[in-house]
């Protein structure tokens, strides 16, 4: 017979294990994308191959697309350093691309289905030296149909498979440099540095169209983005076969796509008040050389801006009290570091002194 205890009953002892924080992955590396993978595709292989049971790469992002038939260059940013990818969106980026004339497809390259043929004149170097200078400099490009540009909230892309075409406005780019050289008698080589927002397979058929033929893309490479080169990349297939302690080494650091020199070092103090939105008075701080900076980044902005006057709230015709920036107080992107020379990330800085802080990273 068993026998109940008088003694009360007490809640059974719980042992909580607390979770150990997992190392977020932070850096950009230089994929060098393979054909037939789409960027994002590419990103998300990325995040895989640094994920681990005591590593957090969920975060990441790419810096510019690349169409599934190109290959080449494709910075990825892990972590904290996302909070900077854009530096390298607005980056000049360098393309090699093979162009076969004759023959144009609804898609601008090979994924595409031929729509329209033209007979191939003879041409010879002078004439691609000629036919590349008008390239050269500022204009504007007609984005294709086949293209992730929005309209009305739609891909562009979405409205070309319904075969419905609708109208693009004009971008402005720049052809940096550009150089065309003759493979056979229907193929060129068009190696070109360009603006953001270029359309390689437009160009490509623009330059068909001015040796009096049709053409379209076969083959396309990234070789730069910015100062990022393919020679620094690691092909998907060689990063898989590292263990991931030698895939970590490939990271370069957070702020690798930052293109500012300027820095400013803040005290304990400081990094303590700017991690809490803090504005700061850091006139004491400012030396010559990083007045010099300032200055002539505002002289810059002036160069862009006709009426060469800053809003501090808004646009004009929102009626309120908006008062112009004075040239010392435009405010200017600046590296901010800690006591150690650590980078803890961005600042905004005027010729007053006041600095705010924009995008700071976890250490």
């Amino acid at each position: 017979m068993s026998t109940a205890s008088t003694k009360p009953l007490m809640p059974a002892a719980t042992k909580t294990h607390k979770t150990p924080e997992k190392i977020k992955v932070s850096g950009v590396i230089l994929v060098d994308k393979p054909q037939g993978m789409t960027s994002q595709q590419v990103v998300s292989k990325v995040k895989y191959l640094f994920k681990s049971p005591n590593h957090d790469s969920k975060k990441a992002g790419h810096t510019g697309t690349l169409d599934p038939m190109a290959t080449g260059l494709l910075p990825i940013c892990l972590g904290e350093a996302t909070k900077f990818s854009h530096y390298q969106l607005d980056a000049d980026k360098t393309y090699q691309a093979t162009i076969l004339l004759g023959s144009q497809t609804d898609t601008g390259d090979a994924d595409g289905q031929i729509i329209a043929q033209a007979p191939v004149p003879m041409f010879d170097e002078t004439l691609l030296e000629d036919v590349a200078q008008q390239f050269l400099g500022a204009q504007q490009q007609i984005p294709p149909m086949y293209s992730a540009l929005k309209k009305d909230g739609k891909k562009l892309y979405e409205y070309a498979r319904a075969g419905i075409e609708v109208d693009r406005p004009p971008r402005d780019i720049t052809i940096k440099a550009i150089e065309l050289k003759a493979i056979d008698k229907e193929q060129i080589q068009l190696t070109v540095t360009c603006s953001k927002g270029t359309y390689v397979r437009v160009l490509a058929e623009d330059i068909a169209k001015t040796l009096g033929t049709l053409g379209h893309l076969t083959a396309l490479r990234r070789l730069q983005v910015g100062s990022f080169k393919i020679d620094d990349a690691i092909g998907l297939a060689d990063l898989e076969a590292l263990s991931l302690e030698r895939r970590l080494t490939y990271l370069l650091p957070v702020d690798a796509c930052i293109t500012l020199d300027a820095e400013l070092s803040l005290t304990a103090e400081q990094c303590v008040r700017v991690y809490m939105g803090q504005r700061l008075n850091v006139t004491e701080q400012l030396t010559d050389s990083l007045r010099s900076y300032i200055s002539a980044s505002v002289e810059q902005q002036h160069s862009h801006d006709e009426n060469s006057v800053t809003q501090k709230n808004g646009d004009d015709d929102k009626g309120g009290d908006s008062e112009a920036l004075l040239p010392y107080e435009i405010p200017v992107d600046i590296r901010l570091l800690n006591e150690q020379g650590q980078f803890i990330g961005l600042g905004a800085v005027s010729l007053n002194g006041r600095l705010q802080p924009k995008k700071l990273i976890q250490l």
